[in-house]
This record gives C-alpha cells, sequence and structure tokens, in this order.
C-alpha cells in the first residue's frame, strides 16, 4: 500500500462528510479523531466496513499505529511513516509542540517509543514522513494535503542546533543543576533554597501548514465542497509502481503536473516535484 493508492480510494470514496460517519462506525469524539479514521481508511481502503473489519484491515496495511503521545500516528508495513494534522483554516500553523518537523522519520529520536523502533523487523534506519493536513469544521473535511517531509521540513540538524545552543544558554547560569535526560528540552533542579522547586523547558514548535507553503503551485477553487493536494517529490513519484501511477493518471477529476518548489535547506535551489490535485 502506498500514497498513490490512498489517493485513488479518497477520490472514488465519496465519504467527506467524516463527522457523522465516524461517530457511527467508530464513536469518535473529535474531528481530529475522525480525520485520523479517514487517512487510515483510505490507506486500507476499508471506509464502510465495521469497527471489527476496519481493524483487521488496519492490521494488514500497518506495522505501527500511534497516538497523540507517541508519534508517528501510523507507519505502512515496510513503507513510509504517516504524521496526521487537522486544522479549522487554510491560514492555520500546525502546532508540533515539543517535535520539531521532520524532513523523515529516523529510529533513534528518542521520541519514539520501543514498539515504533521495532516495527518491521526494528531492521530500518529512517523512513520517509509523510503529512496528512486536513482543514475540517465540525462534520467534515474540507481540504486534505497530503506531503514529504524531504519536500517541507529542513533536515533535522538545523532544529537539532536550535535545541542545543537553547541547552548551552541556559548552561551559563552560574549554580544550577540541569537535567537533559528529559524529551524536553531539559530541566533546572532545586531552584529555590529549599530545592523543591523546578522548571521544565519545553519546545512549543509551529510550522506554516503545506497548503501555505506551496500556495505558489496550486490554489483552491473556492466553488468546490472537498480539495485535494498531494506534492510529491518526482524522485518519491518514480519509486511507486508504474501501473499504481498508470492508474491514478486515468482517474476522472485528477491533475498531475510537473512543478517545482523551493529546497527546505536552500532556497535558492529548485526541486521538481508533482502535484497531483482532485476537487468535487
Amino acid at each position: 500500500m502506498n500514497l498513490i493508492q490512498a489517493i485513488i480510494n479518497i477520490v472514488n470514496c465519496g465519504i467527506y462528510d467524516t463527522g457523522r460517519h465516524y461517530h457511527a462506525k467508530n464513536r469518535v469524539n473529535n474531528m481530529g479523531e475522525a480525520l485520523e479514521h479517514f487517512v487510515k481508511d483510505s490507506f486500507a481502503g476499508c471506509y464502510e466496513e465495521n469497527e471489527e473489519d476496519s481493524a483487521r484491515a488496519h492490521s494488514e496495511i500497518f506495522s505501527y499505529l500511534g497516538n497523540q503521545n507517541n508519534p508517528p500516528d501510523m507507519i505502512l508495513k515496510g513503507g513510509d511513516a504517516i504524521e496526521v494534522k487537522k486544522i479549522e483554516n487554510p491560514g492555520s500553523a500546525l502546532a508540533l509542540n515539543s517535535s520539531y518537523p521532520k524532513a523523515k522519520l529516523f529510529r533513534d529520536d528518542h521520541m519514539l517509543n520501543r514498539a515504533c523502533r521495532n516495527c518491521d523487523g526494528g531492521t530500518w534506519t529512517s523512513k520517509d514522513l509523510l503529512y496528512a493536513v486536513g482543514v475540517v469544521d465540525d462534520t467534515s473535511i474540507k481540504q486534505l494535503c497530503f506531503c514529504y517531509g524531504e519536500d517541507y521540513a529542513a533536515e533535522r540538524s538545523v532544529y537539532e542546533r536550535i535545541k542545543q545552543k537553547i541547552k548551552e544558554g541556559v548552561l551559563e547560569i552560574p549554580e544550577i543543576e540541569f537535567n537533559e535526560n528529559t524529551k524536553e528540552l531539559g530541566r533546572v533542579n532545586r531552584v529555590d533554597p529549599l530545592g523543591i522547586t523546578y522548571l521544565r523547558i519545553r519546545g512549543m514548535w509551529h510550522i506554516e501548514n503545506p497548503l501555505r507553503v506551496f500556495r505558489s503551485i496550486y490554489s483552491f477553487d473556492p466553488s468546490k465542497e472537498f480539495h485535494l493536494l498531494a506534492v510529491i517529490g518526482e524522485e518519491k513519484y518514480r519509486s511507486f509502481p508504474d501501473s499504481d501511477r498508470k492508474k491514478l493518471e486515468s482517474v476522472a477529476g485528477v491533475k498531475i503536473q510537473s512543478k517545482r518548489v523551493k529546497d527546505p535547506n536552500n532556497p535558492a535551489d529548485l526541486k521538481n516535484v508533482m502535484a497531483i490535485v482532485f476537487e468535487k
């Protein structure tokens, strides 16, 4: 299973009124959960199945399913990691909290739990990371954008450098007890004379959503109820099976164009990407 097959499923499913559908099917509590269920079902091709059948289909497709505290949200067996993000309007930034933007998912990331590291036999070093960003209202998905981290975020050394400089700056404060063995930026212990106060230092990362980042290559038609945009690096796109690409290229209503976007590591360079668009 791959993104191309999932896009074909999305075009054919017609289920964009996800709030009602997933409340009845999975008893979801909010549209963030509904969006995540929709993305899972898009890869598994199981929109109409009941909860038990959906769980079985997901088990066949995914090697790992995470949650808010255990990223990523899902990993395809032998394939990509997927992170799902919900926003309420196309101009909103993505709140990543303590996890900085990722071009790829690395197995040595301290934010990953043991189950994630051990998925797919625990033999992987890195995985391509796919962001799935949905603009949703109280009941439905209005816009859905897929993009790979390599076309969206800088390499991890860019973000790690900032984290390290912050830690070094804190360590310059005289007579403090600093603990950096945390999943946050660090912790200053025994701040007060009694030694009973501590300071947690957390990163609160935000990044512009891909609908804004890639607005130079496509603008949505406001008269349409549902919009899908997928931005895939040309090399990644060519790595998908020929049969899947040919099938997508023949689907009515799907437009595929070659575009160029700024390289996240050097905006002076332009990267070749494929922009896949579907509107309904």
